[in-house]
């Protein structure tokens, strides 16, 4: 028996989900110029979706299915206000999480991938809006539903995005060499700092861009379809 019963097999089970994921993502990243060498830009990303997102959406479906999984920490969801500022946070994480600076196209292989050296739109704010991204989910979440399991995952995320900051650095820092170095000088990791010191500046045009509408009726149609979403991962069962 264990001396904490609190403490379920699910939360061993989702950090080996995370390492997982975390192994074949920035695994496939770093082989990225190896392999699109020798198959290809298009095939390499075709390759790199197919392991990639499966691992994705079933880290997803088990976070969800699992999310009330050990100790109760705090209990804020019958609190005013809490539900409207935990889904404001969230809208905000996938406005860092899917930046406009993706080319969709080159998501689906379409038009060739290529590895792009970024200074606008929500750069200008992070050098790496997905980690800030990242950590604005889980802290909206982790808020939210309160429990053992989901700060565990959450320090998980967080601990595979901050490990991403390092590693995408050092990767564009190989490609680019001294043309990194001046974004990297021009630019920071913590939101607004670049702004605040006086390197960088907010464009706000750079934001009048499709990909942000798209992205703003993502977040409309997931707030739609949430409670179908916990529903049709209910019906899994693991």
């Amino acid at each position: 028996m264990m001396p904490n019963p609190w403490f379920t097999s699910s939360h061993f089970v989702m950090l080996g989900l995370q390492l997982a994921f975390a192994i074949a993502h920035s695994g496939g990243a770093a082989l990225r110029p190896w392999a699109e060498k020798h198959i290809g830009p298009r095939l390499y990303r075709i390759f790199f979706a197919l392991i990639s997102l499966p691992l994705a959406v079933i880290l997803i479906t088990y976070f969800i299915n699992h999310r009330y999984d050990g100790l109760q920490l705090w209990q804020v969801q019958g609190v005013p206000g809490v539900a409207a500022v935990v889904w404001v946070l969230s809208a905000i994480s996938f406005l860092f999480l899917y930046p406009a600076t993706f080319n969709l196209l080159e998501i689906a292989a379409i038009q060739k991938p290529q590895v792009h050296l970024y200074e606008t739109g929500i750069i200008r704010i992070t050098r790496h809006p997905q980690m800030v991204g990242q950590i604005i989910w889980c802290v909206a979440h982790t808020v939210w539903l309160g429990t053992t399991f989901t700060l565990m995952t959450s320090i998980g995320l967080v601990l595979h995005h901050l490990f991403g900051v390092w590693h995408g650095d050092r990767r564009l820092g190989y490609r680019y060499g001294e043309a990194f170095e001046l974004v990297k000088q021009r630019t920071s990791t913590i939101p607004f700092k670049a702004i605040i010191d006086g390197r960088q500046s907010i464009k706000w045009q750079e934001f009048l861009r499709p990909a942000y509408l798209g992205v703003a009726i993502f977040i409309s149609l997931l707030w739609w379809a949430h409670p179908l979403l916990l529903i049709a991962t209910s019906r899994i069962r693991w």
